[in-house]
């Protein structure tokens, strides 16, 4: 009875034994196809756009010196209020104020609920800025200038935010400052 159960375990440890020394399984394209993620994932605002199609249209995105003398929904081209967006590492920051300068609305990252590094993100620059547009549409603001100033994840989906939320953006001018003196460089690390 003994040796039975002996070789009867025997056989199972082989069996066990064996399925281990196999080797791996090699992916099939129906595997390949379920980690390519579909288009629609992701956050809308971070696509590529396609400068030469929008550059062949007849309207010019790129403002000019004659665009202060055009009519947007009956307003002057230099009369429209000015969504000012200040885009950093840590926070994205929109200002919406008059064509002369004064501040309207004031809205961040922060503002919103978004904390720590979370404030960072394109998800939370497009979610605050449909939040400023529907505050801007309360308001009575429908169409707007934008003015971006800053590196960060947030500078192209801060934009489509705004016309997510229902406001119309007649151009987009990037004010980043470029530095002709910049700061002196980090001492090197000691290894």
């Amino acid at each position: 009875m003994l040796s039975a159960l002996r070789n009867k375990f025997r056989v199972s440890v082989n069996t066990f034994v064996r399925s281990f020394q196999t080797t791996a399984p090699v992916a099939t394209e129906r595997f390949d196809l379920k980690r390519i993620p579909a288009d629609d994932e992701g956050v809308q605002g971070e696509k590529i756009i396609d400068l030469d199609s929008v550059l062949k249209q007849k309207r010019n995105i790129f403002p000019t010196l004659e665009s202060d003398k055009e009519l947007h929904d009956g307003i002057l081209y230099k009369d429209l209020p000015i969504c000012n967006i200040r885009v950093t590492h840590n926070n994205t920051i929109f200002t919406l104020t008059s064509a002369e300068g004064a501040v309207k609305i004031i809205r961040s990252c922060g503002m919103e609920g978004f904390k720590n590094t979370k404030k960072g993100t394109n998800i939370a620059a497009q979610t605050t800025a449909i939040s400023i547009a529907s505050k801007a549409i309360d308001k009575g603001y429908k169409t707007i200038k934008v003015r971006v100033r800053g590196l960060g994840p947030g500078r192209l989906s801060a934009v489509k935010g705004l016309t997510m939320g229902g406001l119309q953006v007649v151009s987009v001018t990037d004010a980043t400052h470029v530095s002709w003196n910049p700061p002196r460089p980090r001492k090197a690390r000691r290894l």
